[in-house]
């Protein structure tokens, strides 16, 4: 894994001059805040050694590196999913890499399902304040490198509590309402069954997707602060009355994507 994520950064590297020390993760149709980016340089992930490809509608494949109001950032417009058929590594390697060019600060986006009908709605954004991972496994099984992190990772504070701080003041600076609260990662890609959702409801959680939890844990390993937020873009099986659909997940996403963005700029500007 090291040689392959410093093989990736070394290229990475001979693309743009610049030093961002911040990551954004793009989740479905969240791609208003590629708009907001200047001095934009593109690189496409097929070209990246090692990188894998997004296959999921609502994402690209493309690393960006541009400057964010000012501040030098990397944005991931597209991610990878356990359900595309990658292992939990390999949907993680970006982090990997993302260590190794500096990133010290990740700011994760997703699309998901509302639970908590007493918080959330769709449209609500979400700041994620803990997880629940019911996934099948994760990304540090297997030997360690402690080049990267740790055994044995602490996870007491998986969302910072500093750039959680920032966030909320921020949102109250542009009067864009959020809710904090638990997201369960679910491995799909179907939509859960009543009883799933009963179940994880049960758990605590607030919210549930199919992606963020793997990428918070190898973010937590490799020391990187990270923020995460969940755009609600429908209610879970049993919630809602309607049956689910992909693109009307896109299209909620869409909605909110552009608040997101603004929300995002100014904590960027932060930090």
């Amino acid at each position: 894994m090291y040689s392959q994520a410093l093989a990736a950064k070394e290229f990475i590297e001979t693309k743009y001059s610049g030093s961002p020390s911040t990551a954004i993760v793009l989740g479905s149709g969240l791609t208003s805040i590629m708009d907001e980016l200047t001095n934009k340089v593109e690189i496409l992930y097929e070209d990246i050694p090692n990188f894998k490809v997004s296959t999921v509608k609502g994402h690209t494949s493309k690393l960006i590196y541009g400057k964010l109001n000012g501040t030098e950032v990397l944005l991931m417009s597209g991610r990878f999913h356990f359900y595309e058929g990658y292992t939990m590594k390999e949907l993680t390697f970006p982090i990997f890499v993302f260590k190794l060019l500096g990133i010290k600060n990740l700011i994760l986006t997703n699309s998901c399902g509302g639970i908590n009908t007493d918080k959330v709605s769709p449209g609500s954004i979400m700041v994620i304040n803990d997880f629940i991972n019911l996934m099948p496994g994760n990304p540090l099984i297997g030997e360690n490198d402690e080049r990267f992190g740790p055994r044995f990772p602490d996870m007491t504070e998986p969302y910072s509590l500093l750039l959680r701080q920032i966030a909320k003041d921020k949102a109250t600076l542009l009067d864009i309402p959020y809710v904090e609260g638990i997201y369960a990662g679910f491995s799909g890609p179907y939509y859960e069954t009543k009883a799933e959702i009963e179940m994880i409801r049960r758990m605590g959680s607030d919210a549930v997707g199919m992606s963020t939890v793997p990428e918070t844990i190898v973010s937590n390993y490799l020391g990187l602060q990270t923020l995460a937020f969940a755009t609600i873009t429908n209610m879970a099986t049993g919630i809602q009355k309607t049956k689910h659909s992909h693109d009307n997940v896109v299209k909620m996403a869409n909605e909110a994507s552009q608040k997101l963005a603004n929300w995002i700029k100014e904590i960027v500007s932060e930090i």
